[in-house]
C-alpha cells in the first residue's frame, strides 16, 4: 500500500514560496538604498556645481572690482604726487615771499619818506647796515627826509646824515643846474619790522 504525504508537500511548497519573496524583498531594498545612494550623491555634485558657479562669478566680480580700486590707487597716487609738487611750489613761494619780504618793506618805507625836491641816486645794503645816497635842492627836504626814515619799525633809529656836500649851481638859462645837496645817510635794518599798514604815511603819525 503506498502512502502519499500531500501535507508535507504543500510545507515544502509554501516554505519555498516564502524563501524566495525574503530574497525579492532583500534585493529590492538594496536597490532602494542604491538609489539612494545615487540620488544623493547627484544632489551632493549638483549642490557643489551651483556652489562653484557661484563662487566663480563672486571671483569674477571680485577681480572686476579689484581691477577698478587699482585704477582708483594709480588716480590717488598720481593727485599725491600733484599735491606734493604743488605743496612745494607753495613753500618755495611762501619762501622766497618770506625771504623778500624785508627789501620790499625797506623799499616802500624808503619811498613813502622822500619828501618834494629831493630824489636818491643809490640805496645799498650790506647786512643789517643800510646806506643811501641822494641829492635835495634844500636842507629842509633833507631834513624831513631823515625824520621820515625814523618813523616805522624798518629802520633803528638814529637815522644818520655821515655826509652832506654843496655842488654849486652850473650853467646859465634854461638848462642851469641850481645849487643841488649831495647826502649820503646810514642807519641800521631792523631784522623783525612790522608790516605797513596800507594807509600809513611815512612821512609823520597820522
Amino acid at each position: 500500500m503506498i502512502r502519499i504525504n500531500l501535507l508535507g508537500g504543500e510545507r515544502k511548497k509554501a516554505s519555498a514560496t516564502i524563501t524566495f519573496g525574503a530574497g525579492q524583498r532583500l534585493t529590492m531594498m538594496c536597490s532602494l538604498v542604491l538609489l539612494a545612494a545615487v540620488l544623493g550623491i547627484g544632489w551632493w555634485y549638483w549642490t557643489l556645481s551651483d556652489a562653484s558657479s557661484q563662487v566663480d562669478a563672486e571671483i569674477a566680480v571680485a577681480e572686476q572690482e579689484a581691477a577698478r580700486l587699482r585704477s582708483m590707487l594709480a588716480e590717488v597716487q598720481a593727485y599725491e604726487a600733484q599735491r606734493a609738487m604743488i605743496q612745494g611750489r607753495v613753500a618755495l613761494i611762501e619762501e622766497l615771499r618770506s625771504g623778500q619780504s624785508l627789501p620790499v618793506q625797506l623799499l616802500d618805507h624808503v619811498s613813502r619818506s622822500l619828501p618834494d625836491m629831493l630824489w636818491l641816486t643809490s640805496l645799498t645794503q650790506e647786512a643789517s647796515q643800510v646806506t643811501i645816497v641822494g641829492r635835495s635842492t634844500t636842507l629842509i627836504a633833507l631834513s624831513d627826509f631823515v625824520g621820515n626814515l625814523g618813523v616805522g619799525d624798518v629802520l633803528l633809529r638814529p637815522v644818520e646824515i655821515v655826509d652832506s656836500r654843496v655842488q654849486p649851481a652850473s650853467g646859465t638859462g634854461p638848462t642851469a643846474i641850481p645849487e643841488l645837496i649831495q647826502f649820503t645817510v646810514r642807519a641800521q635794518l631792523n631784522r623783525a619790522p612790522k608790516p605797513l599798514s596800507a594807509g600809513r604815511n611815512a612821512g609823520g603819525p597820522q
